[in-house]
């Protein structure tokens, strides 16, 4: 049997359209932080942009979101931290702190969360 070119027709017709839902979200660290290996940071501790106390973080659209966290103003690696959504006053966000870092009292973290629904 020869080869074949296959070719995709797309139905110029429909267009997609993405929406994103940007979340970001503010943490002031209470006490200066040192020598831990976790700092857990729970829903009720964020405030959002109004700058309320924030009830739920939000789930995360699978497959077509992202988010960043940053200490004082610098984008943290990805693998030191983990996120948890939930409902109503569930939540939270937890950081690995390498030895001999110090997170001083005062420091902001900021978490920043994108979420995309494309629609057709």
């Amino acid at each position: 049997m020869p080869l074949k070119i296959i070719s995709i027709a797309p139905n110029n017709n429909q267009a997609i359209a993405v929406t994103p839902l940007v979340t970001r979200l503010f943490h002031e660290v209470g006490e200066t932080i040192s020598g831990v290996s976790t700092y857990k940071i729970n829903v009720n501790e964020f405030l959002n942009d109004a700058g309320e106390v924030v009830e739920n973080l939000p789930v995360l659209n699978l497959n077509n979101h992202y988010f960043h966290i940053y200490v004082n103003g610098v984008l943290q690696m990805d693998d030191s931290f983990a996120y948890t959504a939930g409902e109503q006053g569930i939540g939270s966000l937890i950081m690995s702190i390498p030895e001999e870092t110090e997170i001083p009292a005062g420091t902001p973290v900021i978490m920043e969360i994108i979420n995309f629904y494309p629609q057709m």
